[in-house]
């Protein structure tokens, strides 16, 4: 059973990845463990941990999921100034979304339901306040193990 999840992004600086991060996330680390290691706890039981170290290529993105997409953008744009973020949606996709990258090239980028009653339901049910609901046929086959 997997019950929670933790994903690394490398920087050359901790001191500068820090602090980008934070910005980006609004919010001081969680926990930083030893030196070169700083973590987020995004939602409970999701860590971001940022790493001193060679950035990897081709690795990502992460997205994550806001409920205003615009809204992040105009705040990154102006505060850690990400030129290259474009808000993308597709017909038959149930999200917008944009990726971009940090200054060590990490993708990083958001995404947010055009369903915000969907938008609600996640909310509950990552929150444990009801059980999960599937809102297609498509995405319950996906859910279902295939032996």
């Amino acid at each position: 059973m997997i019950f929670e999840l933790t994903i690394q992004v490398r920087v050359k600086d901790i001191n500068e990845g820090i602090r980008w991060y934070q910005t980006f996330l609004n919010k001081s680390p969680d926990f930083i463990p030893h030196e070169g290691i700083a973590e987020w706890e995004i939602i409970p039981g999701c860590w971001l941990q940022v790493a001193e170290g060679d950035p990897g290529e081709g690795s990502g993105p992460l997205r994550l999921g806001v409920p205003d997409i615009a809204f992040e953008r105009e705040r990154l744009v102006r505060d850690l100034h990400i030129e290259n973020f474009k808000i993308y949606s597709r017909e038959e996709v149930p999200v917008k979304w944009g990726t971009f990258a940090d200054p060590w090239g990490n993708l990083l980028g958001f995404f947010e339901y055009l369903d915000k009653t969907e938008e609600k339901e996640r909310i509950k049910t990552l929150s444990g306040n009801q059980p999960p609901s599937y809102s297609n046929e498509r995405t319950l086959k996906e859910k279902e193990p295939n032996f």
